[in-house]
This record gives structure tokens, C-alpha cells and sequence, in this order.
């Protein structure tokens, strides 16, 4: 039940390349989760954009400035290891600065900002009802034994 937020300066990510963006960030986000990539996971892994005006960043409490992004991705707490969070923001990264047409060895790639926000156990629900890692884990291993090439 992942949840991927991106922020940016309206322009900064071209339209044409806004869609596969949004579903490069969802694959991602399922490969290092280690969720099987089935229409069940899609389902229930959202992608949001927003676009703010230039105006509406300030930098350093300023105005001004080249574009700024910013990606929250909310997961359940105990999804992700230290290591597959480095795995993520690196992807993530690559991602967003291949997107921007930015130069990943330019001081503008430093303006990608991924933030990982775990959510404790008991504190997410979907259907009126809490929704529970556990409950996750082994909807993961029953998609993959329905789909064992997806994993």
C-alpha cells in the first residue's frame, strides 16, 4: 500500500515524459518493497504530481532559484531495510534527474530531495479497516505463487 508523492515546478518534468515517470516511480518503489509487480500491487501502489507555480518555492525563506523536487514515499513500517532505502532514493534519483533533462553530476541534481516516511503498524487503513503488514507480506507470497515471474 505504498504511496509515492512528487512535488515540482510546474514545467520542470515535460508532459511528455510525466507518464512513464509515474510508472518508472511505481516499479521502482514494488522492486525494492520485494512486492511481486502483479495488477493487485499496482492497484494499490499510488503515484500523485503536483505541480506548484515558481512562485509558490522559496529557497533558503527567498524566491527565485532553479526547480526543486521533492518525492515522500509512505510505506508501512518494517518494509524497508537500510538497504533497499538506499536502493530506492538512488533509483528514485536517477529517475527524476533523467526525467528533469538534468545532468546527474550538476549541482541541480542535488535538488532531488527523496524522503521515506514509514507508517507504524495499526496506523494505516483502507476500507474502513486497518490494514496489517503481516496481512501484506503473505498477499505478497500468494501473488507470487500466481505469478512466480513476477517476483
Amino acid at each position: 500500500m505504498p504511496m509515492i508523492d512528487v512535488t515540482a515546478v510546474r514545467g520542470s518534468i515535460p508532459d511528455t515524459v510525466r507518464p512513464q515517470l509515474l510508472d518508472e516511480l511505481a516499479t521502482i518503489l514494488l522492486r525494492w518493497e520485494g512486492a511481486p509487480d502483479t495488477e493487485f500491487f499496482r492497484e494499490i501502489t499510488w503515484v500523485y504530481f503536483h505541480e506548484i507555480d515558481a512562485e509558490q518555492l522559496a529557497v533558503g525563506g527567498r524566491g527565485g532559484g532553479s526547480p526543486r523536487f521533492r518525492i515522500e514515499i509512505t510505506v508501512p513500517e518494517g518494509t524497508l531495510s537500510a538497504r533497499r532505502k538506499e536502493g530506492l532514493i538512488a533509483d528514485v534519483h536517477t529517475a527524476v534527474v533523467t526525467a528533469a533533462g538534468l545532468d546527474p553530476n550538476s549541482a541541480q541534481a542535488l535538488h532531488v530531495w527523496t524522503l521515506i516516511r514509514e507508517i507504524p503498524e495499526g496506523s494505516w487503513g483502507a476500507a474502513g479497516a486497518v490494514v496489517r503488514f503481516e496481512a501484506l507480506k503473505a498477499t505478497s507470497a500468494a501473488e507470487r505463487e500466481k505469478s512466480p515471474t513476477t517476483a
